[in-house]
């Protein structure tokens, strides 16, 4: 008989997961810990090992399909004889693999027939856009994982400042209509889809835009900046941004809130766990600064740093991704006037921030030249009414115009 490798229960509520890529293929030998899928729950993505040494006998489940927690994947036959087939829980392998978290991909590639060499599945991915082989690449992250940059360094395409990875690809094309081509929604966009589609369908949107002036978060970041280079951390507006907001979600906690439907009431929370909307080279991801309450601004910038990075080369935990009460989202320097953010379910408010740059504005009836933005408020109306959300977004604004009167020496770090 064949050891049955079943979906193992990552803990955090997780019921169910999506195969997004199977690593192996019926008839493949594998060896302990190699991994075998990538899974997609909606909390992140996980690889799930092999937990014996033998060859894949059978794989019961296809890509894109969901499966229920404890459901039986793939069947593998044990070298140096039958074995049991197994009949309680998923074994201690799957579940700390399943541990294991990194940015989701969403494509399907060719099966794997050898130990997979150490790299997340967003490394894995960019590796096929690419074309590069990971078996002939030497990994310079910890204990040898070839990275994203590895990778670009192989397929002699390593990007300048600034460069973005190209985008993955959601899947294998279908044939459709001459002139079509049609690609399955799994993965990390398949779980964008759902969660955007269930916050417009819960939530009643309403967004309210507000000017900034950001010359004396400007100069305040001059000022700072030999201190944060010092500490090896980048100083951005979205850090002041960050920063400033904490007093406000005080002074306005439905903001800081979600709503429980069934039980009809608000939940308000008295912690400040701020998400950070973060573009990867696979979609949209949000890690959360934990306790940004607590935090000085050079930690904010040192944390926002520490999730992008993860984010981005595929290392994310779990624990990042979880538990955010308001998030913030930035366009940075590509530009736009304004934009409606989607709420980020079950929070009840997102902030957009634009673009810094000079403008004309009236300073003392006089036209100068200002660091200004547009700042944008996405609430859900149901919890939060539009004059409570424009005094939040005021709060903020006042502060961003004045940092030092609320950024001390120990408040910098």
């Amino acid at each position: 008989m064949a050891f049955e490798v079943k979906l193992p229960d990552i803990g955090e509520g997780v019921a169910e997961g999506e195969i997004v890529r199977w690593l192996v293929k019926p008839g493949d030998a594998v060896k302990e810990d190699q991994p075998l899928v990538e899974v997609m729950t909606d909390k992140a993505s996980v690889e799930i090992p092999s937990p014996r040494t033998g060859h894949i006998e059978a794989l019961h489940a296809e890509e894109g399909q969901v499966v229920p927690v404890g459901t039986v994947i793939v069947s593998i036959a044990v070298a140096g004889g039958p074995v049991a087939a197994a009949t309680g829980g998923p074994t201690a392998h799957a579940a700390a693999g399943a541990a294991r978290a990194a940015t989701p991909v969403a494509s399907a590639g060719p099966a794997v027939t050898t130990s997979a060499p150490q790299a997340t599945p967003a490394v894995r991915q960019l590796a096929r856009q690419l074309g590069v082989a990971l078996e002939s690449v030497t990994g310079t992250g910890p204990e040898g994982r070839i990275t994203a940059d590895d990778v670009q360094r192989a397929a002699g395409s390593a990007p300048g400042p600034g460069a973005r990875p190209a985008p993955a690809a959601a899947g294998p094309a279908k044939a459709g209509a001459p002139g079509e081509e049609r690609i399955p929604l799994r993965g990390l966009r398949r779980r964008i889809a759902e969660a955007m589609r269930r916050s417009l369908d819960t939530a009643a949107h309403f967004t309210f835009v507000a000017e900034c002036d950001m010359s004396a978060v400007a100069a305040h970041m001059a000022r700072t900046k030999p201190r944060a280079e010092r500490a090896g951390v980048p100083l951005t507006y979205l850090t002041y941004v960050v920063k400033a907001l904490i007093e406000p979600l005080r002074q306005y906690p439905l903001l800081n809130a979600s709503l429980d439907d069934e039980a009809h009431e608000v939940v308000l929370k008295r912690f400040y766990h701020v998400g950070i909307a973060t573009a990867t080279a696979e979609g949209l991801t949000v890690p959360v600064i934990r306790d940004a309450d607590r935090r000085t601004l050079l930690g904010v910038a040192g944390e926002i740093k520490r999730l992008a990075t993860a984010a981005r080369e595929g290392s994310i935990k779990l624990e990042d991704l979880q538990g955010g009460t308001f998030t913030v989202t930035s366009t940075g320097a590509r530009g736009g006037l304004l934009a409606t953010p989607i709420v980020h379910h079950p929070q009840v408010a997102i902030l957009g921030v634009h673009e810094v740059k000079k403008r004309p504005v009236v300073v003392n009836d006089q036209i100068v030249a200002r660091e200004m933005t547009n700042l944008s408020l996405s609430l859900d109306h149901r919890v939060v009414d539009g004059a409570v959300g424009a005094d939040f977004l005021y709060a903020v604004i006042a502060r961003l115009a004045d940092p030092g009167a609320w950024l001390g020496e120990q408040e910098i770090g």
